[in-house]
C-alpha cells in the first residue's frame, strides 16, 4: 500500500499546540511485507540511519506487532524545520501498514494531535484531546490563502524549542493569545477580515527567539514584503506568511530582495493550502504518480 500526506504548519502564531495547516510539501510511503526491517529513503530524511529504532520500525511495531517491513520512503519536508515531519511520517507509516485510524496513532506518537489531524485530514484544523482521546475538526479555509515561507538550511529540534516555555503563563498572556486565536480563524477563513495582529503571541514565540535570533528578522520582511501577517511555522525554524496566492509571486520576489544579504541561508517556498490530506493508493498509476523529491 502507498500513502501520501501533505506537510503542516502547527501554532500559526496564538493557537498553541490547537491549530495546524496543511501545506503542499509531501511525504510518501510505500510498505511491503519483508523478512526484516529494510527502509528505501529519498530526498529528506534519506540520510537517517536505519536500525531497530527507526521511526518506521517502531510504527511498524505499533500497528502489526513486528517490523519485518520494506518501507520506501520519499520525502519533500525538511526535518526539524517546523513542518510536521514527524506527524506526517508517521501518519503515512501507519497508513500504508494498514492502521485502522492514521489520525490516531500519529496523534499517539506526537503527543499533540494537531499536525497530525492537518496530514491525514487537510485543510485548515483545530485538535485536542478530550478525556484521552484524540479529537479534531476541519476549519473554513479562504480559497485564496497562499503561504510564503522561509525555510532555513538549519534544524531546531522541537524538544529543544519546547524547553525554553515557561511552565506557567499570566492569565492577561493567556486572554491576549485567546483574543488573537479568534481573529486569526476568522481571517484565515476569510483573508479579507485577516489583520497582522492575528499571529500576535506571548506563550510560545517571544521564547523561542533566543534560539533563533533572525527570526524577528524574518518576520517583519514577510509583512514587508506583502504578506498580511506572519508567524512561527511550528517550533520553526521556518516562518511563514500569509497572502493571497495571486500575490505570494511578488511577495517572494520581495522577500528575497529584503533578506539579502543575511547571516541565514533559506529558501523559500510558495506553497498552497491541502486540502486531501491522507491518499492511498494500491500502486502507482497514471493519476498517482511517484513523489518527486529534492533534499535540502
Amino acid at each position: 500500500m502507498i500513502a501520501r500526506v501533505p506537510a503542516s504548519s502547527a501554532n500559526l502564531g496564538p493557537g498553541f499546540d490547537t491549530l495546524a495547516l496543511a501545506l503542499s510539501l509531501y511525504l510518501e510511503v510505500e510498505a511491503e511485507e519483508s523478512d526484516r526491517f529494510q527502509v528505501s529513503a529519498f530526498g529528506e530524511g534519506s540520510e537517517l540511519e536505519i536500525n531497530d529504532e527507526h521511526l518506521g520500525a517502531r510504527v511498524a511495531r505499533k500497528v502489526l506487532g513486528h517490523s519485518r517491513v520494506h518501507l520506501t520512503i520519499r520525502s519533500q519536508i525538511p526535518l526539524g524545520r517546523g513542518l510536521g515531519s514527524s506527524a506526517a511520517f508517521v501518519s503515512a507509516c501507519s497508513a500504508a501498514l494498514g492502521a485502522e485510524d492514521p489520525f490516531l496513532v500519529a496523534a499517539g506518537f506526537d503527543g499533540h494531535p494537531e499536525n497530525a489531524a492537518a496530514s491525514v485530514f487537510g485543510g485548515f484544523v483545530t485538535a485536542t484531546a478530550i478525556n484521552s482521546k484524540f479529537v479534531s475538526r476541519g476549519l473554513d479555509v479562504d480559497p485564496d490563502l497562499a503561504a510564503v515561507a522561509v525555510i532555513p538550511y538549519k534544524e531546531l529540534a522541537t524538544k529543544t524549542a519546547r524547553g525554553v516555555l515557561p511552565k506557567m503563563v499570566s492569565l492577561e498572556d493567556a486572554t491576549f493569545n485567546l483574543g488573537r486565536m479568534g481573529l486569526l480563524v476568522s481571517g484565515l477563513g476569510d483573508l479579507g477580515t485577516l489583520v497582522a495582529e492575528a499571529t500576535h503571541d506571548r506563550l510560545h514565540q517571544s521564547y523561542r527567539s533566543a534560539l533563533f535570533p533572525e527570526s524577528a528578522e524574518i518576520l517583519s520582511a514577510l509583512t514587508t514584503a506583502g504578506a498580511i501577517a506572519s508567524c512561527w511555522s511550528g517550533a520553526g525554524p521556518t516562518m511563514i506568511g500569509f497572502c493571497r496566492s495571486s500575490r505570494a509571486p511578488e511577495v517572494s520576489k520581495t522577500l528575497e530582495q529584503l533578506l539579502n544579504g543575511s547571516e541565514v541561508s533559506f529558501r523559500i517556498e510558495n506553497l498552497n493550502v491541502d486540502y486531501h490530506g491522507l491518499r492511498l493508493a494500491k500502486s502507482y498509476g497514471p493519476d498517482f504518480q511517484p513523489l518527486e523529491v529534492a533534499s535540502l
